[in-house]
């Protein structure tokens, strides 16, 4: 048993580095440029994705620090993810919420640029225990995250016979290692998860979620109905994928950070789902 135990955490970091690019590349696939130009001569929608994701988002993890009793691998956790908005899931969960497909696709690289922007800037001046320089994670985000999104972007935009080719195969290998990643994580940190039992950690990540969903949702200064939802589950969810690349980026990093941000992705699933549903029903009620 030690010995599959030792095996899942020496191939744990090489899945995380599989999962983040397939999932990037995933949804720059998925980028159309003219909706994204669109979205980038549009103002309003610019500044809303930068209030929500890089002003609110953080706020509101330090408040949730400031009022749980949480350990400090939680709080570096849940500050990290308040700097990366957009779970690399919400396209489906789009789809449930009958919000805007064209508009949620927009989103995307706009979201991550800005990630890898300010993640760097930000994470080292609001997290005392982050052991990792602004330049180390900004190699990280650049190379794991951007560079995937931008080359399937790229793809779609110059070959989009061959973006049709290849997604079925990205999509298939993004899938099985999202689940990969769940399922080793949850094995190799099983013992970590176990002892969060009792702790304000699941609690900060649905407080975290449900603030942030109903505020972006209430407050859309003009969005329609459909577009809404579309940015309600994009800054309620956060992007695992960039959090998971940031954290194993860091030297000796604790598993407790590991453990949290496992249990965030798990429970940022079940959170969009719902609020996909309460969505779709409100555009039925509207349509």
């Amino acid at each position: 048993m030690s010995e599959i135990i030792q095996f899942l955490e020496a191939t744990f970091k090489p899945l995380v580095l599989i999962f983040t690019v397939s999932n990037l590349a995933l949804m720059g696939l998925q980028v159309k440029m003219p909706e994204l130009i669109a979205q980038l001569k549009n103002k309003k929608t610019l500044a809303l994705i930068l209030v929500w994701g890089w002003v609110l988002g953080p706020v509101l993890g330090y408040l949730i620090t400031w009022v749980l009793p949480l350990s400090e691998s939680f709080i570096i956790g849940l500050l990290l993810y308040s700097l990366a908005p957009y779970a690399p899931f919400v396209p489906i969960m789009v789809e449930k919420a009958r919000g805007e497909v064209s508009f949620a696709a927009a989103l995307v690289p706009i979201v991550a640029i800005a990630t890898v922007v300010f993640m760097p800037l930000m994470a080292p001046l609001m997290i005392k225990g982050l052991t990792i320089s602004p330049w180390d994670l900004a190699k990280v985000l650049l190379m794991y995250i951007l560079i995937p999104l931008a080359l399937g972007a790229a793809i779609v935009h110059y070959a989009e016979l061959v973006a049709t080719k290849i997604l079925p195969a990205v999509n298939v290998i993004a899938k099985i290692s999202t689940a990969l990643v769940g399922v080793c994580g949850a094995v190799v940190y099983a013992r970590e998860m176990i002892a969060t039992v009792g702790s304000f950690a699941l609690l900060s990540t649905i407080i975290f979620m449900v603030v942030m969903g109903l505020i972006t949702y209430r407050f859309g200064f003009g969005l329609k109905q459909n577009q809404r939802s579309v940015m309600s589950l994009g800054m309620l969810t956060r992007n695992g994928s960039v959090v998971l690349i940031a954290a194993v980026a860091i030297p000796n990093v604790d598993p407790v950070l590991i453990t949290y941000i496992i249990i965030f992705i798990l429970a940022s699933v079940v959170v969009a789902a719902i609020a996909a549903r309460i969505f779709g029903k409100l555009a039925g009620e509207r349509g």
